[in-house]
């Protein structure tokens, strides 16, 4: 057990953890504490193998400034109860209380340091800025294990330069989201189904152009489908739409018949007259939109149809909500989508941000899918055939 992910023996060694503990908070309060869970298993790994453990991690975007409205204090009270033991909080990252926090520390024992993004030099742009911070984090610890998956798409000072000055290791976190993430791309067990939602298809357009050549269905549901059925001719009223993406999508659409993918459109959608007007909510058909109308879901026709096309599948990927799930007027169509992709016999991946909040906020717990992955931006640029500059790295 001393040994970890090929770092040698860790007993009595100071390890830097790169964690994901970007966590939505209210009032000070944790909404949604999935990811600082998924944290625990590497954490907990190095301290019962008796290494002195530095956790570092951001949460939001502080801007290089120290904003106490972005402390890390409530997530160290938080990982203490997961972890069974206290962790000692320091507040500051790479000051005094960082240094004196790291030189009390015991064997097995936990330190979290305080956002790593109040300092400018983590984002920096310029490498010499960027490695100073990297260097300073790196005098903190005798080795680096990166665990937080949900920004090894950041070429970051605690994400990429850091492991250029210890030895490193990949934590078992990053490195199960990266099998998941190989089985979705190499090898996906057929039916391969995605389903894409969210407000954008200008964010989608790359996981989009990639999967072309390996699903065998795509379901467009969310924001992004009204392009689509503008794209088609079709009236879509005060609906989001990305006219400058017509072109795009009509390219997608034909290359998708080409490829002999079969692209799945809503055929009814959930329209109000303004948005968040659930007095107002109506179902319409998808080509009859009328134009004071904001579409809100994909309708019970489309749940329907998409669920069918989901169970039957073997491997699912499904990133982005059908509709605005946080009310429930318009959460219908998300919840057919994660209802299905619980039923799915075989590997069913739910990818992160907000598709992971809207599983747990409609009631479905972690273990219902195959895997919750805990960085939807990563997830996506993955599936795009992007090189992921935090996987790169620790594989160099």
């Amino acid at each position: 057990m001393g040994e970890y992910a090929g770092l040698g023996e860790v007993a009595g060694k100071r390890v830097l953890v790169r964690s994901d503990l970007n966590v939505p908070l209210q009032d000070g309060r944790i909404t949604d504490d999935g990811r600082i869970r998924a944290s625990v298993p590497t954490i907990k790994a190095l301290a019962d193998a008796g290494a002195r453990v530095v956790v570092t991690a951001h949460l939001g975007r502080p801007d290089g400034a120290l904003d106490p409205a972005y402390s890390l204090a409530p997530v160290a009270a938080r990982l203490g109860e997961l972890l069974g033991a206290p962790v000692v909080f320091a507040t500051d990252t790479v000051g005094e209380s960082a240094k004196q926090t790291v030189a009390g520390l015991a064997d097995g024992q936990v330190a979290l340091l305080e956002n790593v993004r109040f300092n400018a030099g983590e984002t920096a742009k310029d490498d010499a800025v960027r490695g100073a911070f990297a260097a300073q984090l790196a005098s903190l610890a005798d080795a680096f294990v990166s665990d937080g998956f949900g920004v090894v798409h950041r070429k970051q000072a605690s994400v990429y330069d850091v492991a250029q000055l210890l030895p490193h290791a990949m934590g078992g976190l990053v490195a199960a989201e990266i099998d998941v993430l190989r089985r979705l791309t190499d090898t996906p067990e057929r039916p391969y189904a995605v389903v894409l939602g969210g407000s954008k298809v200008s964010d989608k357009l790359g996981v989009i152009d990639n999967l072309l050549g390996k699903a065998n269905t795509l379901l467009i549901g969310g924001g992004m489908v009204f392009t689509f059925l503008k794209a088609q001719g079709h009236e879509v009223g005060r609906s989001l739409l990305e006219e400058d993406q017509i072109p795009a999508v009509l390219e997608y659409l034909e290359r998708a018949r080409a490829n002999g993918v079969r692209i799945v459109l809503p055929t009814d959608i959930v329209v109000a007259d303004a948005f968040g007007d659930e007095a107002s909510a109506r179902v319409v058909p998808a080509d009859q939109i009328p134009a004071d109308a904001l579409g809100l879901d994909i309708g019970p026709s489309s749940g329907a149809a998409f669920a069918v096309v989901i169970e039957q599948a073997r491997t699912v990927f499904w990133n982005g909500p059908m509709g605005v799930f946080e009310q429930p007027a318009f959460a219908a169509g998300t919840k057919a989508v994660a209802e299905a992709l619980t039923k799915v016999q075989g590997l069913s991946v739910v990818g992160g941000g907000d598709s992971a909040a809207a599983v747990r906020a409609l009631g479905f717990s972690d273990e219902q899918f195959g895997h919750i992955s805990t960085g939807g931006g990563a997830s996506l640029e993955y599936l795009e055939g992007k090189e992921l500059p935090g996987i790169t790295v620790l594989e160099g």
